[in-house]
């Protein structure tokens, strides 16, 4: 990984492995929660499965990320309704894709809440991290995107 641009490979909440590469040529949201099974984390990842249309049309994939496991995803996903958005599972090793975006907190072993887009290069070209408590504004997600011109 260089500074400016990375790769991954991670499970979603299904099993299936998602990797930057398998995603080249789009833009990719890699949407961080703390953790399943609580409020603000549950609406943080609906916003983005009622948004995926729109990020759609922007060529804009999103892809939520925590440190909880494959089983623990899979159950939350069903609970909320979750059907188009991935939903990966950054547990082992244990908040690998955080700690390489200076996005891990060790004191409590989750990620922050925060929101980075990658480039169809694999660049980042966003990373905002917001308040634990505050569910990400995908407008302003929307309007970056609108704002920044794709690369062919």
């Amino acid at each position: 990984m260089t500074e400016n641009s990375m790769d991954f490979e991670l499970k979603d909440h299904t099993g299936t492995t998602h990797t930057r590469d398998g995603l080249r040529g789009k833009r990719v949201l890699l949407s961080f929660h703390p953790l399943a099974w609580t409020k603000v984390c549950a609406d943080h990842m609906l916003s983005l499965e009622a948004n995926y249309e729109a990020l759609a049309k922007r060529d804009t994939v999103a892809l939520g990320v925590s440190v909880d496991s494959v089983p623990c995803k899979k159950a939350w996903a069903e609970s909320l309704g979750i059907e188009q958005t991935p939903l990966l599972c950054d547990f082992w090793p244990h908040g690998e894709l955080a700690q390489s975006l200076e996005l891990f907190l060790a004191e409590g072993g989750t990620s922050e809440r925060a929101n980075v887009i990658l480039n169809q290069d694999s660049e980042i070209i966003f990373k905002k991290i917001y308040p634990m408590s505050e569910v990400p504004d995908m407008g302003e997600i929307l309007a970056f995107l609108d704002e920044e011109p794709e690369r062919r």
